[in-house]
């Protein structure tokens, strides 16, 4: 029987065949599969991370990225679009077309706070794309980074509700969190963790990993529904860092880089005059006060700092290459023309290696920067699995030419970024600018426009929230359209800007002098701070006239800034933006509600699945002690009984050469290292380690709570060495993981994943502060040391 000869009848339809008391008089009819409208184009948005206005080839860039420059020339480069400053905000824009504190996404999901629009929970009321076209047909895949759900979910213990596959994806490979080793990246697929497929040394690269799962998801439907469209969000770690990439690409951009970050903008900025992404007009935004003159550099300084861009641009160029190849996959299977692809940045180039850079950006995280002499040590390492390096500030305020600041604030730096749409089945324009004002609200109302699609009143029984975006789709085909979208406000870790109509009000906090911003980054701010930023510190600019932000219009309009202003609170009322928050340390150190009562003792078995830090013991600035029940085979045994982090910090406790051990490794700065000094024999063991602090962390400084480590065998004190100085906010990327080190090795001591070979029972990890006391055996230690 054909499949058009079949009686098929909708869900909640009447049953429109026959049943009588047997088949031969009865007629039947089945249940129509949901199926999308024939030549309905496939949707491909790819979202990279922290790429800068100014660092693709099409948008100026000397950065070679031929196949975006490509989809350039084949369809839509927009000029205008906007983001929110941050990643996690921007992504959750992206997927449900609604704004970021109306998401619950005030900022990343590791700084929720208890308040609607910042507890990083995105309401159910506000569906993803995914699970709009679900509805319509489409195969949905989500590959890459993640990070839209509170942290506090992301271990095996769920809910499961708001992972890629409970928010309408069939099919997830990526990672959960903010960014991960390109070399050693934490994996989930689908529902579980997994480790990568293959090693550095075997060549083994995240991107490639990305594209080529990209590539089997759409094989595996295709193989069966060839004509059934598909929905795939790629979301590659690139540009975020660590910038890492092998080293052949680093080195094509050898010495490319020496002019600097000044000669940079100006190559960039007139590029851009010629390829029409900036008027012939526009003013580039004068040298930031936080960034240093290249001339004034040291000769190694620049060395140094030449070496990260070239490596990021090698970065960069390594990611469009393999963005290529899923293009060519495209290609060959005909799917290219009637797929629709967007490609957009989620934020500005970002500061978060500090002035001068960093060979690990925990470094940044835990406000503990190496030394230049430190950096220009390890400087052949850069990009390489040892490092997790971030270029220093310059090269980011260089990346978003011609725009003033970067990433996590709301000057254009922060919120401007390249956005590319190409779909030659459905757009006649070949080629061209188009400059109408946009934001990433407008991307899924302008997927339902091109698809014929009314944003659905239901998902899955709950009653959906109206999209804030508006359809840019009519501006595909006419360069001269209007813009729909009027109105879009900002706010990211107190930073606060407004849009309307071709103008634009920012307030930096804490004000408008650049080396307080920084210095001050993530307090609070309170009601006088705000009465004080409200009545002199915003300031005006006709974007429209000047897009770099260069004259400060707020003395000449001060009725227009005034209106700016009350436009600005009438939003934020309107979308959870309230109350304005201005703190990030204070975010990351805040305890938030767990899916389990609080308890100071945890038990861990080896085989299990790696915790994530935000649902792992809180080990920092606290005496605790881990306590592991072995049993040694004849011939001993060796490899990690718990640890925590990666080679760019952590701690870990493991047997080796029949001793016990402890390592913490303080952000690759200093390795803090103690071994028994006894064998650990054949048997029954329980093997202890404890830390007591003897005195107070200085988290301004970098430095974590100082202490005592000491190892234990059976109850007896076999072990102890004085840490003066201790990791102080945080060991992330990494898990706590038992029985085995994932990913790259904690301490140069051993090779990863170094499982333990004996029989580990448990691993209790203690909080409690309960030390062993005793008093002879810990003299003897100290004698023995003297």
């Amino acid at each position: 029987m054909s499949q058009a000869s079949w009686n098929e009848y909708r869900p909640g339809q009447a049953f429109p065949g026959v049943v009588g008391r047997t088949t031969d008089e009865s007629s039947p009819a089945w249940p129509q599969p949901v199926r999308a409208v024939p030549g309905t184009p496939n949707v491909l948005l790819i979202v990279l991370d922290d790429t800068g206005f100014g660092q693709f080839g099409c948008y100026g860039s000397p950065i070679e990225t031929p196949n975006l420059d490509a989809l350039a020339a084949g369809g839509l480069l927009y000029s205008n679009m906007h983001t929110t400053a941050l990643c996690s905000p921007s992504r959750s824009c992206i997927m449900t077309g609604r704004n970021h504190h109306a998401n619950g996404m005030a900022a990343i999901t590791e700084l929720a706070t208890g308040y609607p629009g910042y507890n990083g929970q995105i309401p159910f009321e506000n569906g993803f794309l995914s699970e709009m076209l679900l509805q319509h047909g489409y195969n949905t895949y989500m590959v890459g980074k993640w990070h839209l759900m509170p942290s506090e979910q992301e271990s095996a213990a769920g809910p499961y509700d708001r992972w890629p596959l409970g928010r309408g994806f069939e099919r997830f490979y990526g990672f959960l969190g903010g960014d991960t080793s390109q070399w050693y990246p934490d994996l989930v697929y689908d529902n579980h963790q997994v480790e990568p497929p293959a090693t550095p040394e075997e060549g083994y690269h995240l991107t490639e990993d990305l594209v080529e799962r990209a590539m089997s998801f759409i094989a595996d439907a295709k193989q069966v529904a060839p004509d059934k469209p598909f929905f795939l969000n790629l979301c590659p770690g690139a540009t975020h860092a660590p910038h890492h990439v092998p080293k052949e690409w680093a080195d094509r951009y050898r010495g490319r880089f020496d002019d600097g970050w000044d000669a940079y903008r100006e190559r960039t900025f007139a590029r851009q005059k010629e390829l029409g992404v900036v008027p012939a007009d526009a003013q580039l935004s004068p040298h930031d006060p936080d960034v240093l003159a290249w001339e004034s550099l040291s000769p190694e300084a620049r060395r140094l700092a030449a070496r990260m861009m070239e490596v990021y641009a090698g970065f960069l160029s390594h990611t469009d290459h393999h963005l290529g190849r899923l293009l060519d996959f495209l290609k060959e299977t005909g799917a290219f023309d009637n797929t629709l692809i967007m490609v957009v940045s989620d934020n500005g180039a970002s500061a978060e290696g500090g002035v001068t850079g960093t060979t690990n950006e925990l470094q940044f995280f835990n406000n503990a920067p190496e030394t230049l002499e430190e950096s220009l040590a390890r400087i052949d390492e850069i990009g390489g699995p040892a490092t997790f390096n971030h270029y220093p500030w310059g090269w980011t305020w260089a990346g978003n030419t011609p725009f003033r600041r970067w990433k996590r604030e709301t000057y254009r730096g922060g919120v401007s970024d390249p956005f590319l749409v190409h779909w030659p089945a459905g757009i006649r324009a070949r080629g061209q600018v188009r400059n109408q004002f946009a934001h990433i609200i407008d991307m899924v109302p302008t997927v339902l426009d091109v698809l014929g699609i009314e944003p659905p009143p239901t998902i899955r029984g709950v009653t959906q929230s109206p999209l804030h975006g508006v359809s840019f789709a009519h501006t595909f085909d006419d360069a001269g359209a209007a813009s729909l979208h009027r109105t879009q406000y900002y706010e990211m870790l107190g930073h606060r800007a407004i849009d309307h109509d071709g103008w634009r009000a920012v307030c930096p906090w804490p004000g408008p002098s650049f080396e307080e911003a920084e210095r001050a980054f993530g307090t609070p701010i309170t009601m006088a701070d705000l009465d004080d930023l409200d009545a002199h510190h915003w300031e005006l600019y006709h974007v429209d006239e000047d897009i770099a932000e260069t004259r400060n219009l707020a003395q000449e309009h001060r009725g227009k800034l005034i209106e700016m202003i009350a436009l600005w609170y009438v939003e934020a009322g309107r979308y959870n933006v309230l109350p304005i928050d201005g703190s990030v340390l204070q975010r990351i150190m805040t305890e938030r509600p767990q899916i389990t009562e609080a308890r100071t003792s945890y038990t861990f078995r080896p085989g299990t699945q790696t915790l994530p830090a935000a649902v792992a013991p809180r080990v920092l600035n606290r005496p605790y002690s881990v306590t592991a029940e072995v049993e040694i085979p004849p011939g001993g045994a060796e490899g990690v009984l718990l640890c925590q982090g990666t080679t760019a910090g952590g701690w870990s406790l493991y047997l080796k050469d029949g001793h016990l051990h402890y390592a913490h490794n303080y952000v690759q700065r200093t390795l803090h290292h103690v071994a028994s000094s006894e064998s650990v024999l054949e048997g029954q063991h329980t093997l202890r380690f404890e830390f007591e602090p003897t005195g107070a962390p200085d988290i301004a400084h970098g430095k974590g709570a100082p202490g005592r480590a000491q190892l234990y065998i059976n109850g007896r004190l076999v072990g102890e060495t004085d840490m003066p100085v201790t990791t102080p906010i945080a060991f992330n990327p990494g898990g706590m993981a038992c029985g085995t080190n994932p990913g790259s090795a904690i301490t140069p001591d051993y090779r990863a994943p170094f499982r333990f070979t004996g029989t580990l029972h448990t691993v209790t990890v203690d909080l409690s502060g309960d030390l062993i006391v005793d008093a002879p055996s810990e003299m003897r230690m100290h004698m023995a040391r003297q």
